[in-house]
């Protein structure tokens, strides 16, 4: 399997530590609102990247984390914590909102089809981690203490921008524009390991620690959650864009001082997807979740399907339009496999030619538009239907769209719509009809045609036959 990885700028074979388990890290969300759909492309993603590795063979664990204190407004360690922020914008303790919106979180994900990661560990679980760890740098002089917070000093990496070429003087302080800079910091480029009460004073949780009551950065978490389960070799770690810089450059830089050694062998990013004016994003206001979806009347699946038509490494545009198309495509796609009908048997041969289509889409950097493919190469294949729907049924261990479901589905609605209309006195009329076509006794057609239209019923000659519907 050849994956990009970002630190390196290429695609690489992917060669885990210990074949025998694949430790996998992504980043979890901030839960003091709803998930957007631009979060969740990332998720759905990283659900296809761990679906994948499995059905090649690979075992795999994965741990994510919850973040529910420490992430604060800005980047440059600056703001309020988006969990105060979200309690004070509802009146609720930071507990009750980290609560709410975790769960609301994980069920978005259950309507994804996105698995639950085998570790989810809210941030709050680990604060004598997050101490320990900070204690070790500032015993290896990495870190500093300065007006009462503990800083990672940047100065003693070889290269702090791991992911890009920049200098360091190519960014701006605190990485935005606008953002006031911290005058505690030796270099502008420091982040904070551990907040104490004597900076954001409001601050809801806090915890004792050997530099004052306070509580950690959102960069340690990771670092820390991540050994806590996967020990201090990690395979692959996943996430966002946005997070590569300064998120996952500061998880690297705290984590291979702490440890003396490489951490993470793979990154793995997700990009943005983006609407008409820019990157979709909670701070603009308004934003669309999977609920806002289903109450104009979509189905997760379709979301799900315009996420995998595209590749993980390319920007995607949302747009109704674009959202109506991947529900269009789904719905037929669906009704194609509907009229599969589970006849004959397997044809081993024709499912390992084909399979192997699907594989290689995979193998190829998570080629999920590829894949998608790979699906109707199945439907136009010169096989049986049962090969037709083994494969499909294969096919989406990965994909996850609920294809056999939602073809079971179609076809009861369909059986049930069929029976709604069933009238044994029409269908006789229709059948007279049709006798009296094939008698050239045109006339007698053209009046059974008419009573039946005066009845309300609309005929309709197909290849098939003649049906008939109520109008």
């Amino acid at each position: 399997m050849y994956l990009y990885n970002s630190l390196t700028h290429k695609k690489e074979l992917f060669t885990p530590n210990d074949p025998s388990l694949v430790k996998m890290y992504t980043c979890g969300p901030t839960v003091y609102h709803y998930a957007h759909i631009g979060n969740l492309r990332t998720y759905i993603m990283e659900d296809v990247l761990e679906k994948s590795l499995r059905y090649l063979g690979y075992p795999v664990k994965r741990v994510m984390n919850i973040t529910d204190v420490g992430h604060l407004a800005s980047d440059a360690d600056t703001g309020e914590d988006k969990m105060l922020k979200g309690a004070k914008r509802e009146n609720k303790s930071v507990l009750e909102i980290a609560r709410f919106y975790t769960d609301a979180f994980f069920a978005d994900c259950d309507k994804l089809n996105i698995k639950r990661p085998d570790v989810v560990e809210p941030a709050t679980n680990c604060i004598a981690e997050y101490i320990h760890m900070v204690q070790t740098l500032l015993e290896k002089g990495k870190a500093y203490v300065a007006g009462g917070n503990v800083y990672f000093d940047t100065s003693t990496l070889d290269k702090y921008y791991v992911f890009n070429d920049h200098d360091e003087e190519d960014l701006a302080v605190g990485v935005r524009e606008g953002v006031e800079e911290d005058t505690n910091k030796k270099n502008k480029n420091d982040f904070v390991l551990w907040f104490t009460k004597s900076k954001f004073e409001d601050q809801a949780l806090k915890w004792d620690s050997p530099w004052g009551v306070g509580y950690p950065g959102w960069h340690i978490e990771c670092s820390c959650i991540s050994m806590k389960h996967l020990g201090e070799d990690l395979d692959i770690h996943a996430g966002g864009i946005d997070n590569a810089f300064p998120h996952h450059t500061n998880e690297i830089a705290q984590s291979e001082s702490y440890l003396g050694h490489k951490w993470c062998n793979y990154w793995f990013h997700v990009h943005h997807l983006n609407t008409d004016s820019g990157k979709m994003s909670k701070s603009k206001g308004e934003f669309l979740t999977v609920s806002l979806l289903e109450q104009k009347g979509y189905d997760p699946m379709a979301y799900r399907l315009f996420c995998l038509q595209s590749h993980y490494r390319r920007n995607l545009v949302f747009s109704w339009e674009n959202l109506d198309n991947a529900a269009v495509t789904y719905e037929k796609l669906v009704a194609r496999i509907a009229a599969l009908k589970p006849e004959g048997s397997v044809d081993e041969e024709a499912f390992r030619q084909l399979k192997q289509r699907f594989v290689s889409a995979l193998n190829g950097d998570l080629n999920t538009s590829v894949a998608v493919t790979s699906v109707y190469d199945v439907l136009k294949a010169k096989c049986s239907d049962a090969t037709k729907l083994a494969l499909i049924q294969d096919f989406d261990q990965v994909l996850s769209l609920n294809l056999l479901q939602a073809a079971q589905t179609l076809r009861e609605k369909q059986a049930a719509e069929a029976a709604a209309q069933a009238d044994p006195e029409i269908d006789a009329l229709v059948a007279a009809r049709t006798a009296a076509k094939k008698e050239k006794n045109f006339a007698e057609a053209d009046r059974i045609r008419d009573e039946l239209k005066a009845r309300g019923i609309e005929i309709i000659d197909t290849p098939q036959g003649t049906k008939w519907r109520k109008v």
